[in-house]
This record gives C-alpha cells, structure tokens and sequence, in this order.
C-alpha cells in the first residue's frame, strides 16, 4: 500500500502542515517585503541588506536547528503524556538560543564593517550594510527567544499561534517600512535604517504576543518563566546528543549558504544584487517543503514514542508520495511568478538578466530539495538518527558542492549562471542516498528515558 488509509494521519498532518506553511510564508514575507521596498529604494542598499541576511540565515539556521532538536525528542514525551520532561529540554534549547544570539550581537557591535566585508569588497555596499546591522543586531536575542518558545508549543501539536503571530509581524514590519525607507508622511527618509526599525518593532510585538501566550494561555505545556531555568543533568544530556548533530546541520547549510553569496559577491555587484532577489523568492517558496518537515518530525517522533512501527512505516510511504507532488507545485509556481516579482523591482537589465537565469536554475534544483530536505530532515532527522544528516550534508556540501562551485568561479571563470547550479545540485543528488536510508528504518531510534 502506497498511501495509508487512516484518515487521521491526513487531518493530523495537514492541520499542521498548513498552519506551519502558512507560518513560513509571513515570517520570510516579511523578509521578501524588505528586500521589494529597499530595492526599489536603492540597489546597492539592496546589496548591503543582502549580506548582513546572509549572515542572520546562519544565526536563524541555528536557533531553528536548536527548536527542531527540542521538537525531535519533545515530541516522543509527547506521545507518552510526559510534559514535564519537554518544559526541562525547552530550557536547554533556549541556552543555546540565548548564547549564540548573544555572540552574534557582539560581532555586530564591535566588527560590523568586517562582517559585511566578507561577502563584498565594495566600500559602498559595506556602508549600507553597517548602517542596517547597527539596528538589526538587537532583533538577535528577541528572535532566538520567540522561535525556541514556538518550538515548545510545536512540540505538543500547538501551532496555530505561530501563524497569527507572524501576520501581525508581517503587517506591522512593512506599514513602517512603508513609511520609513523613503520618508512618507513627514517622517525622515532612512533608507536601510528604516528598514531596520521596522524589523525590530515586529520582532518586539512578536515576542510580547508569544511570550503572553505561552505563559498565560497555554494549557497543554503550562510552561512558566522559572521551567526555563531548570535543568537535569540527563535530559541535558539527552538534548545535547540528540540536538548537537541537527545543530551542526543547521549550521553548515547556513554557512554553506552564506559562502554562496561570497562567492557570487565577488564575481560582481549585480550577481550579489540578483542573488539576493532569487534567493528570497526561493526560500518564501521553499516554505512548502520546509513545513512538510516540521510536521513530519513531529507525527514521526510522536508515533515512535507510541511505539507503532506498522502505521510509522505506512507514514513514511505516504510522506515520500506528497514530497515529490509538493516539489511539482514548487517548481511551477516559482517558474511563473518569478517574472511579476521581479517586475517589482528597480533594476539594471544586467541585474534583471541574472536573477532571472538564478529563478530557472532554482526551478529545478528545488524539485529535488523538496523530496530529499522533508525525507532526511523530516523522516530521518525526526526520527531520532541525526548524524545520517550530518554526514550526508558535509560530504554534499563541503566534499563536492563548494570546491566545485569555488572552481567554477575562480578557476574555470564559469558565468554567474553555471556557478549558481553548481551551488544547488546538492539539492537534487542528496536525494538518492536519503531515498535508500528512509525506507531500510535503520533511522528509527527511540529517545525517551521510559
């Protein structure tokens, strides 16, 4: 049988599954808002907001990283009753959250000009970028405490909020970048800096409406202020093994990403300015393949925990059937509204050129990353064998993905073009040894202390 019969796994899943898209799809909105308005304000702005991105993907990369690790083994003491035990692992995954906010929040005070300068030699770009990160640096902790608290209520099926959350993040951040980028309604034009404000008022209102929420509202978790001080020497250590393989995964796909945009940074100012446009379409799409994950984890972890091996295995079947069709539906919807998006934008022709090219290359790579990300992420990850992940990312990533994409660019002298598919064939080839470890259930571990 290819796809279940137990219509309960349709409503568990898509009641999840909806929510968390819907979620995304605001969350990276509001990043898609600020990249439309700052680059019909300035191109170079665009650029220099692009880099300091670049470097926040790799922050937000591990503090989600740090909530799928909670949700991974929260959701097996979900599927025992046990609450008690997430709200101690809730504390341990806000620590790492907490700290790495913490050190980014330092290197943006005391070094911004070298953190844009990685990705850019150009002096006017890295300016635009200090001004954005001299503000922006003080979203770092709020960020880091709203999304481990989610992963906390994600961990008990609670999702809902997270979405409502978001639209208010989403209304709020582009009414003031509406009115402050190019100065409307008497307010001063600020450019980047507007931009910035508007981030960080949305961050701040997110916060208060989560942490109101979690609580005073919540009555699943019963999370207080005090649980997130507390820990126990063997759940911490439960945590660490469990999430420091996720963690690392997270931080190589933000660093590898991130390496993408030095490398295209110094091939030329239009391919950073291209990249940063094709780049924020495709991960508001790739929400698609993203929530498939995290609803994943949590039916695959929760079913482990219920100790069901027959109705886990008719699961996976069923998942890797709808992976492959939401790939179709990412594919075509990034092939036809990539040209109204870019129309939206004050571009060179030059520009233009390039993070069109950029969209049909993504068209096709991220066919692929919609089947293999929620397979290996959602399914294997989920399921407790997060060192699978890790290898299989760092062999892909580091062994073959960027000495070739290096080579393309600063060797061979490849186009913009054929260095971008170099830059993302990984999501496609990732897919075959993921296909071959999801269906021999050697991933399936349990994580709970009975």
């Amino acid at each position: 049988m290819i796809l279940t019969r137990d219509k309960s796994f349709y409503k568990q899943f898509f009641s999840l599954y909806w929510v968390l898209v819907l979620h995304n799809i605001i969350i990276l909105g509001v990043n898609l808002a600020d990249n439309i308005m700052i680059g019909s304000y300035s191109e170079t702005a665009l650029s220099g907001v692009g880099a300091i991105n670049q470097v926040q993907f790799v922050f937000q990369q591990i503090v989600m990283s740090a909530g799928s690790g909670l949700v991974a083994l929260s959701s097996q003491y979900w599927g025992q009753g046990r609450t008690k035990e997430i709200k101690i692992l809730s504390a341990c995954a806000m620590s790492v959250g907490v700290v790495t906010s913490v050190l980014l929040f330092t290197l943006a005070l005391f070094v911004p000009e070298k953190i844009v300068g990685i990705f850019t030699p150009s002096t006017d770009i890295i300016a635009e970028g200090v001004r954005y990160i001299e503000i922006i640096k003080f979203t770092y902790p709020i960020f880091a405490i709203t999304n481990l608290l989610l992963a906390s209520l994600r961990s008990v099926e609670t999702v809902k909020i997270g979405f409502y959350v978001s639209l208010v993040t989403l209304v709020t951040n582009c009414s003031i970048n509406f009115v402050l980028i190019e100065g409307r309604f008497g307010a001063p034009e600020m450019g980047v800096r507007g931009a910035a404000i508007g981030t960080l008022a949305a961050r701040i209102l997110e916060l208060v409406i989560v942490a109101v929420y979690v609580f005073f509202v919540d009555k699943k978790l019963r999370l207080k202020v005090v649980d997130l001080f507390s820990f126990e020497k063997k759940l911490l250590h439960d945590y660490a093994k469990t999430a420091f393989p996720i963690i690392l995964v997270g931080a190589m796909f933000g660093v590898n990403t991130a390496l993408q945009s030095v490398i295209l940074g110094h091939m030329s100012d239009n391919a950073i300015a291209a990249n940063s446009m094709a780049s924020t379409l495709y991960q508001t799409l790739k929400v698609a393949a993203v929530g498939a994950s995290s609803a994943t984890a949590v039916i695959v972890g929760k079913t482990i925990g219920m100790g069901d091996m027959k109705k886990l295995k008719e699961y996976v079947k069923t998942l890797q059937v709808m992976f492959v069709c939401i790939g179709v539906v990412i594919s075509t919807t990034m092939f036809f509204v990539r040209t109204p998006i870019l129309s939206l934008y004050d571009l060179s022709p030059e520009t233009y050129r390039l993070a069109d090219s950029f969209l049909l290359v993504l068209c096709v790579t991220g066919f692929g990353m919609a089947y293999q990300m929620p397979t290996i992420v959602g399914i294997i990850q989920g399921g407790g064998d997060g060192m699978f992940v890790v290898k299989n990312d760092f062999v892909s990533l580091y062994c073959i993905v960027l000495p070739l994409s290096f080579l393309a660019a600063f060797v061979f002298k490849w186009s913009p073009v054929a260095v971008v598919l170099c830059l993302n064939l990984d999501q496609i080839f990732k897919g075959i040894p993921g296909f071959i470890k999801v269906n021999r259930y050697t991933w399936v571990k349990k994580l709970t202390n009975t």
